[in-house]
């Protein structure tokens, strides 16, 4: 399975994509998204996506998904006592039809239509972060973000954004717990749902094995971080950073 891992990737523009290349990018891609989501709780799938699906789409989004399921545990470790338990009674059971839309999504789309899919999804994400409105967290806000962080996050593995922008005027250790218990159940389920559909094979989940060193030091790093970095600034950056990923990604699609 790991062996895998070494035959090259034919990429549109670039031709032939070495795989070591490939990795080292992905580890750094996934290393800086497991910082800033440690700093502010969201920002590994904005960050990540977008670059793995330029280098190589067949790998989106079970490598990412497979990645990233250890973040929310070790952000959980740390501060589970600020977990809203009530939001997710309501929101994580709406996961569930919106898990089962993006496992559709992903059996049907070629590689190429599905990295655009992402790209596009990212831009939303980047736009619902910058828009200054404020959502009212009750049941019906919480089933809807639910299911629609369950259809983005497994077609996607960009499923932080409709419950992100729910508890984004909360304290900020309520945000990362609340997230990471999300991300933790409602990740497992997309797996297992990939899984049984057929659309996580051995290089794919290999792939996200091999990443998950670069998550724990990210989160570390992250961790760190978070007395000294002006969180303003840090969004700032990151939503430039995923903006122009989105957009050499949708670049990418259309170029074919």
């Amino acid at each position: 399975m790991f062996a895998d891992l070494l035959t090259p990737t034919p990429h549109a523009l670039f031709g032939q994509i070495d795989a070591w290349v490939l990795l080292l990018v992905a580890a750094a891609a996934v290393l800086a998204g497991a910082a800033v989501q440690s700093m502010v709780g969201l920002g590994l799938g904005l960050v990540s996506a977008p670059v793995i699906s330029f280098l190589d789409p067949t790998l989106m989004p079970g490598a990412l998904l497979v990645t990233v399921i250890i973040l929310p545990v070790l952000t959980l470790l740390q501060e589970w006592r600020h977990v809203d338990w009530r939001g997710m009674a309501w929101g994580l059971p709406a996961r569930i039809p919106g898990t089962v839309l993006g496992v559709w999504v992903v059996a049907v789309l070629e590689p190429r239509a599905l990295a655009a899919v992402v790209g596009a999804m990212v831009l939303v994400a980047v736009v619902l972060s910058v828009w200054a409105f404020r959502v009212r967290i009750t049941p019906t806000s919480l089933i809807a973000a639910g299911a629609l962080s369950g259809f983005a996050g497994t077609s996607t593995s960009v499923g932080g954004p409709p419950m992100a922008l729910l508890y984004q005027h909360e304290p900020p250790e309520r945000v990362r717990a609340t997230l990471a218990a999300f991300f933790l159940f409602g990740g497992a389920f997309s797996l297992l749902a990939l899984t049984v559909g057929g659309q996580l094979d051995g290089r794919t989940a290999a792939t996200g094995i091999v990443l998950i060193p670069f998550v724990g030091l990210g989160f570390l790093l992250g961790s760190r971080a978070r007395r000294w970095i002006d969180p303003v600034r840090l969004r700032v950056g990151l939503l430039c950073v995923v903006t122009a990923s989105a957009i050499g990604l949708l670049t990418q699609a259309v170029l074919g």
